[in-house]
């Protein structure tokens, strides 16, 4: 075999392993595709590996309401584990964790993956987020697993705009609004509209007073006069 062919079997060969590994990083729960290294935050522990950190608070500035953390937890072992908690270190504001469906802890599945945050996945809310963080700081969050334990990491504090907008918290509602507005309005229209027009009808009406004036000057007059 001349060299020109023996240089082109081996640039087909090459060609046939970059595919077969291409096709082998996007197969499995544990596919290389998802685990694409991000620049947000990330960290490593075990079998456990947290990725896309973000804490995200409200879209407009200045705004208050809760404040929520995004993140994107894999589990490369063959057990499942609970993400038990996830915690702002130093004390800060109290992070309220919540599967996706029903009640109880958040699972892992193994050799599986869970989202934190946007619609129909996971949640993590900082209940006092407008008090605890601010906008473009780095702050401190601390996953903690069933097994693997505590995995500690920075993460970006973004607010709820452009392609974060899908993962940021829910407004808070308006606490004045409710008691001024109920009261007000029943009593005042209830009672006032009701008795009056009863009242009004009952005596001013014309059954009482026609019954009584038609019958005795009308019948006692023709007898008289035949």
């Amino acid at each position: 075999m001349s060299r020109s062919l023996r240089r082109g079997a081996l640039a087909a060969t090459a060609v046939v392993f970059s595919i077969a590994s291409l096709a082998a990083c996007g197969a499995g729960n544990d596919a290389q595709t998802l685990q694409i290294k991000p620049d947000n935050a990330a960290a490593a522990k075990g079998d456990i590996e947290v990725q896309n950190a973000l804490v995200i608070t409200q879209g407009q500035k200045g705004e208050k309401g809760p404040a929520v953390v995004s993140a994107t937890v894999f589990n490369n072992g063959t057990k499942a584990q609970t993400l038990d908690g996830i915690t702002l270190p130093g004390g800060k504001g109290k992070v309220a964790l919540k599967p996706a469906e029903g009640s109880g802890k958040v699972t892992v599945p193994a050799l599986g993956y869970v989202v934190i945050g946007g619609k129909g996945n996971a949640s993590a809310v900082i209940e006092d987020g407008a008090a605890t963080v601010r906008d473009g700081e780095v702050q401190k969050v601390l996953f903690q697993l069933s097994s693997t334990g505590g995995i500690e990491l920075e993460a970006f504090v973004v607010p709820a705009t452009g392609a974060f907008a899908p993962f940021g918290p829910t407004a808070a509602p308006a606490p004045a609004a409710s008691p001024s507005g109920t009261p007000s309005g029943t009593p005042s229209g209830s009672p006032s509209g009701s008795p009056s027009a009863g009242a009004t009808g009952a005596a001013a009406g014309a059954t009482p007073s026609g019954s009584a004036t038609g019958t005795p000057s009308g019948s006692p007059s023709r007898s008289a006069s035949h």
